[in-house]
């Protein structure tokens, strides 16, 4: 059965949360909360998800617990949640940006503000989803330092004790920091994306291996879940639409 690049996405995502545990996830967007919901059913028994209220829930949405506010900043506090956020712009660091793009006093579009993202990024574990890979979001320098990344982290080893980026998920991609220098590497490629079209679309020098694998391909009660329970009506198609491959 032929497999959609919004599914291989959804998987990719639904990856980040394997071996968990009993955590928080805090995914952000539809293609994250799906994956996030996928991995709760079935390899990630144990992950904890919300609403974004203050009610614990279970895959299909039906509450299961209570997290007050002040127990939500608890868990962020502690490492225990790993959140996917978006990134207006990222860079080869994993430095992100979703406050504004131009110079910071006189910015050329304003964005959604700094919000939780240093905090996220000091404290628990962090992955990104971009749903649109191209050289405006992967970037040489962010114009704003909103998500800490590697090099930040470093020159302040005591307060970014629990820096950890797990990964960087596009519609072209996974990505990950596991270079000696914490720059960016391409993990795996969605079946029909090529190197160069990656290289084509990310303003900076990638670390790219001489064997680049694959993004795994769903299992057949990962394909039913995706369709037929979590999203039946396709949505996840119009974030991520079918595209030429190269």
């Amino acid at each position: 059965m032929s497999v959609t690049r919004a599914e291989y996405c959804v998987i990719a995502c639904a990856e980040t949360w394997r071996g968990a545990g009993e955590i928080l996830a805090s995914p952000m967007g539809l293609i994250p909360s799906l994956g996030a919901r996928l991995a709760r059913l079935t390899f990630a028994p144990d992950l904890l998800l919300t609403d974004g209220e203050a009610t614990l829930v279970r895959p299909d949405g039906t509450p299961e617990g209570w997290l007050p506010y002040r127990q939500h900043l608890a868990l962020v506090a502690g490492g225990r949640r790993h959140v996917m956020m978006g990134a207006s712009q990222i860079d080869r660091f994993g430095n992100q940006n979703i406050s504004c793009v131009g110079d910071w006093a006189r910015p050329r579009r304003q964005l959604l503000g700094v919000r939780g993202a240093t905090l996220n990024t000091l404290n628990n574990p962090t992955s990104y989803w971009v749903p649109r890979h191209s050289r405006r979001v992967f970037v040489e320098q962010v114009d704003m330092v909103c998500g800490v990344g590697y090099d930040r982290a470093a020159r302040h080893p005591d307060t970014a004790r629990y820096h950890h980026i797990a990964r960087v998920v596009s519609d072209l991609g996974v990505f990950d920091f596991a270079t000696p220098d914490h720059t960016m590497r391409l993990a795996s490629l969605h079946p029909g994306v090529g190197v160069e079209r990656v290289r084509e679309a990310t303003d900076f020098a990638l670390v790219v291996p001489q064997d680049v694998p694959y993004t795994r391909e769903p299992t057949a009660k990962e394909l039913r879940l995706i369709r037929e329970v979590l999203d039946p009506g396709g949505a996840r198609a119009r974030e991520v639409p079918e595209a030429v491959s190269g």
